[in-house]
């Protein structure tokens, strides 16, 4: 096999290889005698066919085949002996378009090589960490909301009329053409009006009834009504109005906390202080992350691979031209083309992504099963009922794989770094931490 570079400009790579005759011929010979043992052909015993018949029957349809692993091998060893990393998949294809049997095979393979990543004094980079804990003010307000959507409704002053967000006790008998319908009756029925868990028009109708009132609700089924004889079909209600209730906070007591599978109001407090921790650290590492990536922009600077700055820019720009326009879901829309703040953006992107990636090979640092077990689970909670078929599709699809394992295989080198740089801590308020947080999120 002869090797012979045609470029090397910058990262481009190209190169001529010439694959012998023979030594495809070869490959062919040693394909034939690993098949030879378990081949039976009329007039000779198993494993005893010539090997010039062998030839003659097979070696058409191993040629393909030969060439193919001849190729992938010369490309793994000129991989190994120069220690270049393609950036993408190598461009690859034959320059002898008249190729015949017998003749040497020559392959023209071009790529752009991933740069050398140069070493970082992690050391030098100071990190502030915003802290911020959960003040007795802010459990009180998390207890308020929690009772506020665990409300209960109390009976209004007698004559009272039902408004929008009230709960009516009602019985109603339901009729089409005067004749009614199964399951149109109920008794001692609880509606909370714009619930909107009634026929549509129906809630409505109730606003401004009062205790003992009776009531024609005049609604029709919608035409893709679920059941058949129904849909599209007008019908009237006949209502009586036994209550009505206004709505009104649960008490903030034991009780709550049970509703909410606490042991006691201390028990839920203690719940609500943990969960905001959670949510404030969650916020506080997402700012370090950003400060660590913008120092880390500001401190290495390296030739990148043109193709993959291309390739993250028009992805940047046909996502943003998504953002700017919800309403066109799928991709039959006009070439989206980057400019110069995309551009930008996507070389800052593939810097910094190269350079994680590359100090997370450098040190090993891996994904493993149980936290890759995790994420998919994780995500497969996102369809209920569906989570099988979501653990399937991962499995048969490595782009979801590398999707999913992507972010925690960041986070593992980011803490890394975390753990060399200068981190200080300082406290903050909830309201310090909001506020750094939309910092970031507006940049």
């Amino acid at each position: 096999m002869q090797v012979t570079e045609t470029l090397n400009e910058g990262l481009k790579r190209g190169y001529q290889i010439k694959i012998p005759a023979q030594d495809l011929d070869a490959k062919v010979n040693e394909k034939l005698a690993e098949a030879a043992p378990e081949i039976q052909m009329k007039g000779f015993r198993k494993g005893k066919v010539p090997p010039a018949l062998l030839k003659k029957q097979f070696g058409q349809r191993l040629l393909g085949e030969a060439m193919q692993e001849t190729i992938d091998a010369a490309m793994s060893s000129h991989f190994e002996e120069t220690g270049d990393r393609p950036a993408l998949q190598p461009e690859v294809k034959m320059t002898n378009e008249d190729w015949k049997e017998g003749d040497d095979v020559e392959v023209e393979m071009s790529y752009e090589a991933l740069p050398e990543v140069p070493d970082v004094d992690f050391a030098s980079i100071e990190i502030e960490k915003l802290v911020a804990q959960p003040a007795e003010s802010e459990v009180e307000e998390a207890l308020k909301s929690l009772a506020e959507s665990a409300q209960n409704f109390e009976d209004r002053k007698k004559g009272s009329k039902a408004k929008d967000g009230d709960q009516v006790v009602i019985d109603f008998k339901g009729s089409v053409d005067g004749e009614e319908f199964e399951g149109g009756s109920a008794e001692d029925y609880p509606l909370v009006l714009g619930s909107n868990s009634f026929i549509p028009g129906f809630e409505e109708q109730l606003v401004g009834v009062k205790e003992g009132e009776e009531k024609d609700v005049k609604v029709s089924f919608p035409e893709e009504y679920g059941a058949a004889h129904l849909a599209g079909k007008d019908a009237v209600f006949a209502c009586t109005v036994k209550a009505v209730k206004a709505p009104a906070p649960a008490p903030i007591d034991d009780d709550l906390a049970k509703r909410y599978g606490a042991e006691d109001l201390e028990a839920l407090k203690g719940q609500i202080s943990e969960r905001l921790a959670a949510e404030y650290g969650q916020a506080s590492r997402a700012v370090m992350k950003r400060r660590l990536l913008d120092a880390l922009d500001e401190k290495v600077d390296f030739e990148l691979p043109p193709s993959l700055v291309d390739a993250e820019a028009k992805q940047i720009a046909h996502q943003l031209w998504h953002d700017e326009h919800p309403d066109v879901e799928g991709h039959d829309h006009p070439e989206v083309e980057p400019d110069e703040e995309h551009m930008k953006l996507a070389n800052r992107r593939v810097r910094l992504g190269l350079l994680l990636a590359e100090l997370g090979r450098k040190n090993e640092i891996q994904v493993t099963d149980a936290e890759m077990t995790q994420a998919v689970m994780n995500r497969a909670r996102q369809f209920p009922g569906q989570e099988r078929q979501f653990f399937e599709f991962v499995q048969k699809n490595p782009g979801m794989r590398q999707q999913i394992q992507a972010p925690i295989f960041e986070d593992k080198v980011v803490d890394y770094i975390f753990e060399l740089a200068k981190v200080t801590e300082k406290t903050v308020s909830k309201d310090e931490l909001q506020k750094a947080v939309e910092a970031i999120e507006e940049d």
